[in-house]
């Protein structure tokens, strides 16, 4: 596990994390506006989206150790076009190569590899990734503001890369335990915890791609703009970076919640909680007299709940399908939820700036409604499939 950690952070915090840190440095060497610099992160998600679906067939084929070094690769020659460009091309040519890094190293392909060595008994495992990788910005940005500040930013991303090809790289060639031997587990690997059937499992996939995408859109979408939303509010200036900062807080220690729960954690019921709380989240700061006590509600309730979603998303999976179908399973969701992540930050932008605070929390609890009937209407697969297997299991004598 110590080892997808580490892979985790630096493959999070040298991508995604960088441009947080020092885009609006290398904006303006570049003679770029922030919003084509921050329209990297668009464009890495929206790359890996698409390239999500070969990600599964690849994990299903070669295993997750060789998709994770190759993604590492990836990202080694994103940072070192992204150190060496001199204008948009390069730029968004960077991000591009970024976000196939993306697709094969991080999120899906980490967590099938702990699949693979754990089975259905990696939830725990999964949970701590979720908390390492909550922890990457509070890691890495220091990091990477120091390092520009002494080299430079074309340097710190070279350094980056560095990391990649003599750190990670070498760490899931050689580091990862061996996965489990199929000839001994080999019925366990294949059998999903929910006997679902063929018509099932489309429509398991169907509630789950819709529920995820939906709460990665709503949360992606709000959490650049939630200064905004929070000032929009009645908050001044200050009392919106306490409570922004308290929203990051308390999204790391619902990770850790989860975590702790481990084997006995229920994704399902994970999902419900998670939503519920981020609809009553945004109803309060809607209907409650503008207050400071409202704001923390709110930030209390969002925070906590969309933390919990997190690892619900990665967990799903996991609860509904087999070990050996976790890899491309994993990979085929995490399209909808990166085209949600890439095109959210812009809509909901456009929502505050043109229409106001109300709008979008009433646009958000309408989104957020939605993905709780697909997790109730998954809930119903489920138990109605585990009953029709009890009735047709014949007992013994």
């Amino acid at each position: 596990m110590s080892v997808l950690a580490v892979g985790q952070l630096i493959g999070w915090g040298t991508t995604f994390e960088a441009v947080g840190a020092i885009g609006r440095k290398l904006g303006s060497d570049l003679g770029l506006a922030n919003e084509i610099v921050f329209a990297g992160l668009s464009v890495m998600m929206i790359t890996s989206a698409f390239a999500s679906p070969l990600t599964g067939r690849m994990l299903e084929r070669f295993g997750a150790s060789r998709v994770l070094s190759i993604g590492t690769l990836f990202f080694a020659a994103g940072l070192c076009v992204l150190a060496s460009a001199q204008g948009v091309i390069g730029y968004i040519t960077a991000w591009i190569i970024l976000g196939l890094g993306a697709a094969l190293a991080l999120n899906a392909p980490a967590f099938t590899a702990v699949v693979e060595r754990e089975g259905v008994e990696g939830k725990r495992t999964i949970a701590i990734l979720m908390l390492f990788t909550g922890l990457s910005p509070t890691i890495s940005w220091p990091l990477l503001n120091l390092l520009h500040d002494l080299i430079g930013w074309r340097s710190t991303f070279l350094w980056a890369a560095g990391l990649q090809v003599f750190v990670c790289l070498p760490l899931y060639l050689f580091g990862l335990p061996k996965p489990v031997a199929r000839e001994t587990a080999r019925i366990s690997a294949n059998t999903a915890p929910v006997p679902l059937t063929a018509a099932g499992k489309k429509a398991a996939f169907i509630f789950v791609a819709l529920s995820t995408a939906i709460a990665s859109f709503v949360t992606f979408g709000l959490s650049p703009s939630l200064l905004e939303v929070l000032q929009q509010s009645g908050a001044t200036p200050e009392l919106a970076l306490q409570l922004a900062a308290a929203r990051g807080v308390l999204g790391i220690s619902a990770r850790g919640f989860d975590m702790l729960l481990g084997k006995h954690g229920n994704p399902f019921l994970t999902s419900v909680s998670g939503i519920s709380l981020m609809i009553a989240g945004f109803s309060s700061l809607l209907l409650l007299p503008p207050s400071t006590v409202s704001l923390w509600i709110f930030v209390a309730l969002y925070g906590f709940g969309s933390g919990i979603l997190v690892v619900a998303r990665a967990l799903l999976p996991l609860a509904l399908f087999s070990p050996s179908e976790y890899g491309r399973q994993a990979s085929r969701l995490m399209m909808p939820q990166n085209i949600a992540n890439a095109i959210a930050p812009i809509l909901f932008t456009a929502l505050l700036d043109r229409t106001g605070v109300s709008t979008a929390l009433i646009i958000s609890i309408l989104l957020t409604l939605v993905a709780l009937c697909s997790v109730i209407l998954l809930i119903s697969l489920v138990r109605k499939a585990r009953r029709t297997a009890s009735i047709v299991t014949p007992s013994r004598p």
